[in-house]
């Protein structure tokens, strides 16, 4: 080791560069090896910073996108719904709406993927650098109600506008209030041609107002904003997770 070296080490340290700390010393000796430039030497220092810096920034995003867990496209099981649209979802993938802050609406029953399909969604999102957020509709009520006792509802109703691409939940499973409604309501708004919104839900359009309070009016703006720009898809077929029920 030359006597400048710990003084090369530290100083890269102090500059944040981990890879040129961690690697300098393997691709000098590769580089010795090679007969490099100094010119191609520095090229795979810097390439390999990037890459780390890259890999930080996903994992970053990830991580604030809050996902249950880690879903992937090729993980999902295109043999078991008896009807889904391939093309259209393979087609979803390319994130071609989110540029122009369009929505998804995935409907279907309990356990035929939708929420796979929206993780494996944000996911993708998240790694090719879009900003995330998963919840589902009841957290949504539930946080902006806690909000409201404390006079921060403005902050999170900007948490939940913020994001590129916002994924609601199991919107339709349980019933909400009023307060709900127009939670959910003041959310989808707020996002209209500023954001993309990705919604599982097991009720059918037609279903909607019972999901909002029966609130005809509200539930008719809301549809109006949210499938103006929007891909529908229609999932059919048994429980997967009863399959599996099933077969223990």
């Amino acid at each position: 080791m030359s006597i400048t070296e710990p003084v090369l080490m530290r100083q890269l340290a102090r500059l944040q560069l981990p890879y040129f700390v961690q690697q300098c010393a393997p691709l000098c000796a590769q580089a010795a090896r090679e007969s490099w430039t100094h010119a191609r030497f520095l090229e795979q220092l810097v390439a390999g910073e990037v890459a780390r810096r890259d890999e930080a920034l996903v994992d970053r995003r990830v991580k604030a996108a809050r996902l249950p867990g880690i879903k992937t496209l090729d993980g999902f099981d295109w043999t078991w719904p008896k009807k889904i649209n391939r093309a259209q979802v393979q087609h979803l993938f390319r994130l071609d709406f989110i540029p122009r802050n369009g929505n998804v609406i995935f409907l279907g029953g309990v356990g035929i993927g939708k929420t796979h399909l929206a993780v494996a969604l944000a996911h993708t999102a998240c790694l090719r650098g879009a900003t995330t957020l998963f919840t589902s509709a009841v957290d949504i009520v539930n946080s902006l109600a806690a909000a409201q006792a404390i006079g921060g509802i403005k902050r999170e109703l900007a948490r939940l506008t913020k994001p590129s691409l916002l994924i609601i939940d199991e919107l339709g499973y349980l019933p909400i209030d009023k307060f709900g409604a127009d939670a959910l309501f003041q959310v989808i708004s707020q996002r209209y041609e500023r954001g993309s919104t990705v919604i599982t839900t097991n009720r059918a359009f037609k279903l909607w107002p019972e999901i909002f309070n029966n609130d005809s009016t509200l539930t008719s703006a809301l549809l109006d904003r949210l499938l103006h720009h929007a891909d529908s898809i229609v999932i059919e077929g048994p429980s997967y997770r009863m399959r599996e029920h099933n077969n223990a």
